[in-house]
């Protein structure tokens, strides 16, 4: 059986998804209909494993991805079969289903609508909130899924991914403040999250680039710092790395005009030569990570095409400015 349907990595790629849907029928074939332990069939059917519960949820929902809706339908009959209708996590799955194969925004409506009716009945019933959300996101409700993501998170203020996406909705707003509160909730919760530091550093890079007030450049080195402790907690992450190099770029040209006064007690501004020297840092990093991908290095094969693609586009900028 495929180790991905038992460990799936956070968002598998088109392709894998792909290859495990084309495995659905086989699978499904393979493994039992229907277990109960009050039925005679358990006697001489499989073992009933945690594993064949977890194959079935990720089964469908690659299912889900890649337009096979009756393998999906199959999984989520097997899985309600089990646990009942009752089950919260199984409201939320058949909810999922339910929109993935809605054919109009009246669909959606409906499942948004029994979304509201199951949480009327049980407010504490995460998986289906967190299902309304995304529902909200997918009709671009966006206000309306702002005020549900901040009631979910009043209950259940630990919740890193439910403040992550409540961040990634207020950027997507421009509402850059209120954002990076939303990531330093996460950073609460997982201070050691290189890849929140980095976001974090983005938001701050971005709200820089959207305001012309004075003492933006706070924004700026407050980026900055985000930017080198996301490459400190791991050394070869490319997108702190670029950001590092956007940032020092940017503060390289602010700093001579700066006030170095600490604005309103914060931190006070790093000197010229630091930021020169994690300027060098970043370049020097990123065209290492650049060579040895395209050399085919084992170690340097995980970076997404895109991100490689932008990091030579950075560096090639940075040489013609040099040329000339």
């Amino acid at each position: 059986m495929s180790s991905s349907l038992l460990h799936p990595p956070a968002h598998l790629s088109p392709s894998v998804a792909l290859q495990l849907s084309q495995q659905a029928p086989a699978i499904l074939q393979a493994t039992p209909s229907s277990i109960s332990s009050y039925s005679l069939s358990y006697l001489w059917s499989a073992s009933e494993t945690p594993e064949l519960w977890t194959t079935y949820e990720n089964l469908m929902l690659s299912c889900l991805r890649t337009g096979d809706e009756e393998s999906a339908h199959l999984c989520l009959e097997r899985l309600t079969a089990r646990f009942g209708t009752d089950n919260e996590k199984l409201m939320a799955l058949r909810g999922l289903f339910q929109e993935a194969v809605a054919q109009d925004d009246a669909a959606l409506k409906k499942v948004l609508d029994e979304y509201e009716a199951i949480l009327k009945r049980d407010p504490s019933n995460m998986p289906v909130s967190k299902r309304r959300v995304a529902l909200l996101k997918t009709m671009n409700k966006i206000p309306d899924a702002i005020t549900a993501l901040n009631s979910f998170l009043d209950d259940s203020p630990t919740d890193a991914e439910a403040w992550t996406e409540l961040a990634d909705l207020y950027v997507s707003q421009g509402m850059y403040s209120q954002g990076i509160f939303a990531l330093e909730e996460v950073l609460l919760v997982t201070p050691n999250a290189w890849n929140i530091h980095a976001k974090l550093g983005e938001v701050n890079y971005m709200a820089f680039k959207a305001t012309s007030d004075q003492g933006s450049d706070k924004l700026l080195a407050e980026s900055l710092r985000r930017f080198c402790r996301s490459i400190e907690l791991c050394d070869d992450y490319l997108r702190g790395y670029y950001g590092l190099k956007l940032a020092s770029n940017e503060l390289l040209l602010a700093l001579p005009q700066a006030s170095r006064q600490k604005p309103d007690g914060s931190l006070p501004l790093p000197s010229q030569k630091t930021v020169g020297l994690l300027n060098q840092k970043a370049t020097s990093k990123l065209s290492e990570i650049v060579r040895l991908n395209a050399a085919g290095d084992r170690g340097y094969q995980g970076y997404e095409k895109a991100e490689i693609i932008a990091a030579k586009e950075l560096l090639n900028r940075e040489s013609s400015k040099v040329v000339r």
